[in-house]
């Protein structure tokens, strides 16, 4: 398992938390991998680091091998060596002070498989970032370690101040058909503020729908509450620093880039925010945030997202100050069943007076399957 990017947080200052959070504490290290392929043998080790990881230095890469941390084949290196094809490289990283996480959620769904819980913001999902046992995949493999039916493992990422609903399931095969719906999704997309979210192309039901409730810069969007909007950008890699690359709105014509669509619906017009409800038919990363950012109305508070979709260099994916919440799911289970879940109304997002779905499910937000 790979912990991504990295970036070396300061840990959180020694004061008195809220319950439910877990201090600042230094974790056990990690260990980065690398296998050299053959178009990068003939690089020096520092070399190789520094383009392969463009937020440190060379010279940060030179402390690191300087000290004993890189090895090369199992064997530890303490000056710069001409790489080989197939060479092994391993940084040790030493411990380091992961900042104070809210490590309490709330249980939406448990099945014995299927765990959906209700993440809170500033809790990563996965490690990354500077992050690695104050993480939900650490925190679930502690928790239920001993569960005779498996550890319950996220199938898909939440950013890390993102709240709402989160799925994990225990057995592997379920993993494999949640992220495929999860992934990608069919059918239209009818806003459940505009009318229910039942109905799909030419009367077919979606397989997954998401919805969620975000706050955006206020007086950007040229539409009247229950108004909607679709959003097509294509998301994809642009140089970034310290980052060396970063997901944002694609630049014309690059040929990696994601197709991505999204409809976003207009709640309420606020003097410090709009309140907006966004049903995805993707899952590319950080969707929400480019989409919106692209049509000039990034998320209120985004440190990250500039309007027109680009990064704000410097900025951090992980840098929070931005609302937004996974606020109702519905999963198709192989068998025909229909699963509807909705998180409680996260603050400033709205209510759960009513789910978005249509009103003649009665029983549509008890958390069981309905066939």
């Amino acid at each position: 398992m790979s912990t991504g990017w990295w970036i070396d947080a300061a840990p959180s200052p020694p004061l008195s938390l809220p319950p439910g959070w877990l201090p600042s504490r230094p974790n056990g290290g990690w260990a980065y991998r690398d296998r050299i392929p053959a178009a990068r043998a003939g690089l020096g080790v520092v070399a190789f680091y520094a383009g392969r990881y463009g937020h440190s230095s060379a010279e940060a890469w030179e402390r690191r091998l300087a000290a004993g941390e890189i090895s090369r084949n199992g064997v530890p290196l303490r000056a710069d060596a001409v790489l080989v094809g197939g060479d092994r490289l391993v940084w040790q990283r030493p411990p380091w002070p992961e900042p104070a996480v809210p490590a309490q959620w709330g249980v939406i769904h448990d099945d014995g498989d299927l765990l959906v819980i209700d993440k809170p913001s500033g809790l990563p999902v996965l490690p990354s970032g500077g992050f690695l046992e104050h993480t939900v995949l650490r925190l679930l493999e502690r928790r239920h370690g001993d569960d005779p039916a498996g550890v319950p493992r996220p199938v898909h990422r939440l950013g890390r101040f993102t709240s709402g609903l989160l799925v994990c399931a225990r057995r592997p095969a379920t993993r494999a058909w949640l992220s495929a719906q999860l992934r990608e999704s069919t059918g239209s997309l009818t806003s459940g503020a505009s009318g229910g979210v039942g109905g799909g192309v030419g009367g077919e039901v979606a397989p997954c729908r998401k919805l969620y409730r975000a706050l955006l810069v206020p007086g950007r969007l040229a539409l009247a509450a229950g108004d909607s909007l679709v959003i097509t950008t294509p998301i994809g890699r642009r140089t970034h620093p310290p980052l060396g690359e970063i997901w944002c709105a694609a630049e014309a014509g690059d040929p990696a880039a994601l197709a991505a669509h999204s409809q976003l619906t207009l709640l309420e017009s606020g003097g410090e925010a709009d309140l907006v409800e966004v049903a995805i038919l993707t899952g590319r990363p950080h969707q929400i945030r480019i989409h919106c950012a692209a049509i000039g109305a990034p998320l209120w508070g985004d440190p990250l997202y500039l309007p027109g979709g680009r990064a704000r260099p410097g900025g951090l994916p992980g840098e929070g100050g931005y609302r937004l919440q996974a606020r109702w799911l519905r999963l198709h289970y192989p068998e025909g069943s229909v699963l509807e879940l909705e998180a409680p109304a996260a603050e400033g997002l709205g209510t759960t007076a009513e789910c978005p779905a249509a009103q003649d499910h009665t029983d549509r937000c008890s958390g069981g399957p309905k066939g």
